[in-house]
Parts: structure tokens; C-alpha cells; sequence
């Protein structure tokens, strides 16, 4: 209902100020009344100016007594307004900094509401840059006695939004007020009576009335409750959906044991981890089910990862079906088509051959027309590729299990075109950004969750280091003991799009004067995205053989990267880089015995990055560092990219908030298994509200 009113037609709202609020996000009734507050201001109680104290935050109501503004002699172009106030019991000055305009908003004898900091100046104490409101340009209003027009400004509660310029408080408010009063009545709740009850959640109009203008500090906590419950359960309904329907669709009930799963294992040139072992148990118990396999595998960088794919992989393979493994890069891609076939000649002869094929967009025509007849023909067991593998010339024989690597790096619709291929193959989504729970039950709650929590015995330490650019030197004096001792060392430049050609040309430049100067006597190479396929592929390849000393690089080294001779690593200009993004750079050393140094340089001016850098010198374990990064960050930000589904949490906060998302999540799960079409009278209202916010799930989870 909320939807079907256009903003411009409620009241007040004329075609101009429609414009200003559609800039908001702000196009329909709504979206008017779910533009939540950012804060509140009790503005019940106001104070008396002789008792302001020092650095303390207050709410006075004042007269204007003078006002002046004049220009700063320090800053050139800079212009201060100032007003003196007071009321029966002392004054008090206010300053605003280059907003010369406010000089015409105040008229002497004016009446004024101002929430702001106190500070002192000199000998005096004063306000500066504070809120204001003007209650009356009418000298003659006593101060003391609001009328009852300003209610919604003075005397209770007050909402304080984020708004667009030529939107005032006030008239903000009173829009949505207007809103409230004219259409409240008319709205139904669209979360079930029972639900409500049980969980002591307010209903909808009550919500909407006191997160705006609440009653008491008590009310609002009640109504923003209720809406967060209501935006966590509109997340968690079409995670819980999907996977209704995916448990529904028949499987493959996969051959899980036998001789070429064990013989691998027992080949493999180490022995895994307990944690990997708990892992495959988990993998197991699901692709000897009947239906498909959704499970999201995490684990830090160097856990092992790979080769829990491989296993899976094989466990297909036995049965008679294919297995594909799709990697983001054709440099990863490579690694793991040469790692894996490492693995497979050790399994000696008596046992099946395991046939494998590398597909990638830089294969030649015939080299890439023959894979793809290997696959469609089903000789091909395990197919390892990158993007190329969604082409439409790609078609599989009997695929029964896709592994999807680095999952963060496809987009939603990229990861969902592979599974298509194969008539509801087993799927296995695998990520080395290790995602506290909170966040993956809320990104992810159509998925079950593996974690290879220990990496395996034998691994090196790495120490993180932070210097400033001034201490340069001292990483370089670190990079050169590296390589005497027969190490190998990675310098790693930034590359953010909206400059990517001048931060390319700064890592070629530092190239050049690292090969003059500071390790003229090492042998260097360079490598960034822009050099063609073939070329990246020949420098990894050399620093892979040892034939380069030190590797100037762009972030192309980010993702899977396994060179055990490497370990040091200086990443310039590092507060430019996001804390799961560094992490997963420090991955690319410490793979072998020798222990590892990771120096982050950076000026950073931010206390943000600051942060970031002092949490990657503490921290090592991905976990507690994907903490971090999502508290500095937020939800919203922590894959550097807007989420699905966390557009729409306004309120929620599943850092913060874990228990009402649990008790979400409960009530998604027990509505779905009851009604899983939501077919039942009570559940008409939600079904609507459903297939509004999320249209495209009617054909999918809501007929047949």
C-alpha cells in the first residue's frame, strides 16, 4: 500500500520539492516514512545558559541579541558569522566558519532552539557551529512558553535526519508527520499476528510513528526493534526460500567412497590437516545425499584449501561424473591445473586416470575446440578454467560438481551460470576472506558453512612490520638481507580503477629506479593486469624458477599466488588498501619454513587507516582480522562492494544485532517450513510485501 502513493501527492509536497527528495532515495510514501532518523535530540528539557558547562553538549532556547560576520585575518577568503544570545540568565556567543549567509537568518530579538558542543574562547564560552532552528522572528514571544505549532520541534523528542540541501529540519519533519497523519490508519502489518505476539514486537504503525517522533526513549527502543527484526526477517526470507527450494530439487547421490579417494589421499606428499579431515567429513555426509550440495568452504590463506576441492573433486569422478573447478584468474587457474596434475601422477598406475583439461581465454582456437569436445564428449574427468568455462560452447557430458574459487571475485549472476551446465550438480563456493558468522549467516544463509580453521605444520612465522615513507629504507635494508640469503621478495603497488593507468605508470617508474639505485645488484621483474596473458604468465614463471630476485607488483598478486621461496614482502602505500585485501597480499608469503616479513609503508591520515595497519601488524589469523575489518568498516562495505540484501538494512546491524537475526532467522525457518508458498490467509499481506522487495523470486521459490 506504502508504495502505491506516489511522494508528490502527499501533502505538501509539490514537483520541486519531489525533485529534492527523490535525490534522497525518496520517491513514494515508503520510502518517506522508512527514512529513519540519524539521531534524536531531547529537547523535553531545555537548559539554562548559567549552567552551561565546558565540553558538554546542550539544548537552549535563546533570543538574539546581536549578530555580526567578518572576515578571518589568518585565512584569506574565510568568513565567520557571529551571533550573541541569551535568555534570563546569562548570554553566550555562536560562531558558524564560512557560511556567510546565515547573517541573513537571524533577525535581533528572533527566538532560536540550538543543540551544540560548549567551548571556551579566551575567557568567555561560546558554541561553536551549532544546530539551530528559529522558533519565531517575532520579538515579542516570551521564551520561555513553546507554542503548540512547534511541537514537533520543541518540548519531547526530536528526529534529526540526513537530508539533501533546500530540505530544513523542520519542514522534513513536518512532511513526514503529515504523511503518518494522513495515511497511518490505512496501514495493514504485513508480519503475522502470531509472530508479533511471540516475539513482543510492536505492530507497524506504532513502529513507524515512534521511530519518528517517539513518546519516550523507551517507545523509540520498542519501534526500532520491531525494525530491525522486520529488516533482518526480509533478508533471512528469501536465503531460508532458496534453500527450501534447493533440498527440494533432486541430486546426485555421489559414490563418496572408494579406492581413487583414498589412494589420492594416501599419495598426497603430506598429511592433512584435522581440520581439513572434519571438512571432507562434512563434504561427504552432503554429496551422498539426494540432493545438491551448497556449501560455502573458508579458510585463511595456505589452509588447504585446494586440495579439499581436489578430494571432492575425485569423489565425483569415481562415480562416473565430471568435476569443474572455476578460478578468477588465469594465473590461479594455471597453478591449479599444474598443481593438481602434480597431485594426480603420484597415484601410480592400477588405478582409474583421472583426465584433466586447463580452459582459459587466451587458449588458441584449436586448443580450446579440442577441450571443449574432451568435455562434451565426457572425457574429460576435471575440467580447471577461469570465466571462459560459462561460454555457451562450453556443455558438459554429466557434470556433478562445480567449485567455485574466491567466490568474492564473480558476481552473483556469474556464479549461478555454471551450476546451469549440469542437471542440479553438487556446488562447493570456496573463499580465502574468511567471513565472521555474523556476516555470512547474513549474506550467505542459503549455505552450509565448512571452516578450515588450522593451517598445515611447518609453515614459517611472518612478521608485519608498519613504517612511514621516511623509514622506506628500512624495508629495503630487510628486502636485500631477504635475497642474499637466497629469498625472494614481492614490492607491491596499489591500483585503484579511477587512476589505474598512473598507478601502473608509478610501480613501472619505482621499477626503473629500484633497478639504478636502491637493488641495482638484484635481478628484477614487473608485473601488472595490463600486460597481456602470455607475458604475466612468463614473469611468474621466472620468478617461480628463481631466475628474479625481487617482483615489482600490482594487486594481479592478490589471489593464490604459492611461491615458497618468497618471503618478504613491502606493499607501498598500504593504507590504500582494505584489511581483507592486505591480508590476503601477506598470504603470499610465509608458504614455506623460512620465516616471512610483510612491511606495510604507508603516511596514512585517516584514523580508519591507521587502525587498519596497526590490526595487520597484531593479527595474523584471518578471522580476527575480517573482525576488525567489518567493525571499521561496516557491514555494507566489507567486500568493497554493496552486497545484495545489505542495501536494505537501514537500522539492523548484524555485528550488533546477532540475537534479533538469530531470532529472525528461527521465525524465516519455522514460517517457510509450516507455508513454504506463503500460501496461507495470514501470510497473504507478507507474500505481497515479498514479492515487492524481492520480484524475482516469485517464479522461482513462490510457483509450482
Amino acid at each position: 500500500m506504502l508504495k502505491s502513493v506516489p511522494i508528490r501527492y502527499i501533502k505538501g509536497i509539490g514537483p520541486q520539492r519531489a525533485k529534492l527528495l527523490d535525490k534522497m532515495g525518496i520517491q513514494d510514501l515508503e520510502g518517506l516514512l522508512y527514512y529513519f532518523p540519524r539521531r534524536y535530540e531531547d529537547r523535553s528539557n531545555f537548559i539554562s545558559i548559567s549552567k552551561l558547562q565546558e565540553g558538554q553538549t546542550y539544548t537552549i532556547k535563546v533570543r538574539v541579541l546581536a549578530k555580526g560576520a567578518r572576515r578571518s585575518f589568518r585565512r584569506r577568503g574565510f568568513s565567520i558569522t557571529e551571533i550573541a544570545v541569551g535568555d534570563q540568565t546569562g548570554r553566550i556567543s555562536c560562531v558558524w566558519f564560512n557560511q556567510p549567509y546565515l547573517k541573513d537568518y537571524f533577525n535581533i530579538g528572533s527566538t532560536l532552539i540550538l543543540y551544540g558542543k560548549v567551548e571556551r574562547w579566551g575567557s568567555r564560552l561560546q558554541m561553536n557551529s551549532p544546530e539551530f532552528e528559529i522558533v519565531s522572528q517575532d520579538p515579542d514571544e516570551p521564551v520561555s512558553s513553546p507554542e503548540k505549532s512547534e511541537s514537533l520541534n520543541i518540548g519531547r523528542i526530536v528526529p534529526v535526519y540526513s537530508l539533501a540541501e533546500g530540505i530544513t529540519q523542520r519542514n522534513f519533519r513536518k512532511l513526514v508527520k503529515s504523511g503518518l497523519d494522513e495515511y497511518l490508519p490505512k496501514i495493514k502489518d504485513f508480519l503475522p499476528y502470531g509472530m508479533r505476539s511471540r516475539r513482543n514486537l510492536l505492530n507497524l504503525a506504532l513502529s513507524l510513528i515512534n521511530i519518528h517522533f517517539p513518546e519516550d526513549p523507551g517507545a523509540q527502543k520498542r519501534a526500532y526493534e520491531r525494525l530491525v527484526f522486520e529488516e533482518f526477517f526480509f533478508l533471512q526470507l528469501p536465503l531460508v526460500l532458496r534453500k527450501l527450494k534447493k533440498e527440494e530439487r533432486p541430486g546426485i547421490s555421489h559414490q563418496v567412497e572408494g579406492a581413487l579417494v583414498d589412494n589420492f589421499i594416501s599419495s598426497l606428499p603430506f598429511k592433512l590437516t584435522a581440520s581439513q579431515q572434519n571438512v571432507l567429513t562434512e563434504i561427504k555426509s552432503d554429496m551422498s545425499k539426494p540432493h545438491p550440495m551448497q556449501r560455502l568452504l573458508q579458510g585463511d590463506v595456505g589452509s588447504g584449501k585446494t586440495v579439499v576441492a581436489v578430494i571432492a573433486s575425485l569423489m565425483a569422478v569415481q562415480g562416473g561424473y565430471q568435476a569443474v573447478f572455476m578460478a578468477p584468474t588465469e594465473i590461479l587457474a594455471r597453478q591449479h591445473f599444474q598443481k593438481i596434475n602434480s597431485w594426480l601422477m603420484s597415484l601410480g598406475s592400477g588405478q582409474k586416470e583421472v583426465k584433466t583439461a586447463l580452459l582459459t581465454g587466451s587458449l588458441d582456437k584449436k586448443e580450446k575446440s579440442k577441450a571443449c569436445q574432451g568435455i562434451k564428449e565426457g572425457e574429460i574427468d576435471l575440467i580447471i578454467g577461469t570465466h571462459a568455462l560459462l561460454e555457451e560452447e562450453v556443455r558438459f557430458k554429466k557434470l556433478g560438481l562445480v567449485v567455485i574459487d574466491e567466490q568474492h571475485k564473480f558476481g552473483v549472476g556469474q556464479r549461478a551460470l555454471l551450476p546451469e551446465k549440469g542437471t542440479n550438480p553438487d556446488i562447493l563456493i570456496m573463499t580465502a576472506t574468511p567471513i565472521p558468522r555474523t556476516l555470512a549467516i547474513t549474506l550467505y544463509g542459503d549455505l552450509d558453512f565448512s571452516v578450515i580453521r588450522e593451517l598445515p605444520p611447518g609453515r614459517g612465522t611472518v612478521k608485519t612490520f608498519v613504517f612511514t615513507k621516511k623509514e622506506e629504507s628500512r624495508a629495503y635494508d630487510i628486502a636485500r638481507a631477504q635475497v642474499k640469503q637466497g629469498n625472494q621478495v614481492y614490492i607491491v603497488y596499489p591500483v585503484i580503477e579511477e587512476s589505474y593507468a598512473l598507478d601502473i605508470a608509478g610501480a613501472k617508474k619505482m621499477y626503473n629506479e629500484f633497478k639504478k639505485q636502491e637493488f641495482k645488484d638484484f635481478r628484477l621483474g614487473l608485473i601488472h593486469g595490463r600486460l597481456k596473458q602470455s607475458e604475466q604468465e612468463e614473469i611468474m614463471s621466472k620468478f617461480k624458477e628463481k631466475e628474479l630476485d625481487i617482483l615489482v607488483a600490482t594487486t594481479v598478486l592478490e589471489v593464490g599466488i604459492d611461491i615458497p621461496a618468497s618471503t618478504c614482502m613491502i606493499v607501498q602505500h598500504a593504507e590504500r588498501f582494505g584489511l581483507a585485501q592486505l591480508h590476503q597480499l601477506r598470504g603470499r608469503i610465509g608458504r614455506g619454513k623460512e620465516e616471512s616479513f610483510c612491511v606495510l609503508i604507508s603516511d596514512a591520515e585517516t584514523q580508519e587507516a591507521s587502525a587498519r595497519l596497526e590490526a595487520m601488524a597484531r593479527y595474523n589469523d584471518g578471522f580476527q582480522i575480517a573482525e576488525e575489518d567489518l567493525k571499521l568498516r561496516g557491514p555494507g562495505e566489507f567486500f568493497g562492494v554493496r552486497q545484495h540484501g545489505l542495501t536494505g538494512l537501514k537500522l539492523a546491524n548484524p555485528l550488533t544485532q546477532m540475537q534479533i537475526l538469530k531470532i529472525a532467522r528461527e521465525e524465516a525457518i519455522g514460517l517457510l517450513n509450516l507455508d513454504p508458498r506463503l500460501e496461507a490467509r495470514p501470510n497473504s499481506l507478507l507474500k505481497e510485501k515479498l514479492l515487492q522487495r524481492f520480484p524475482e523470486y516469485e517464479k522461482l521459490m513462490l510457483v509450482g
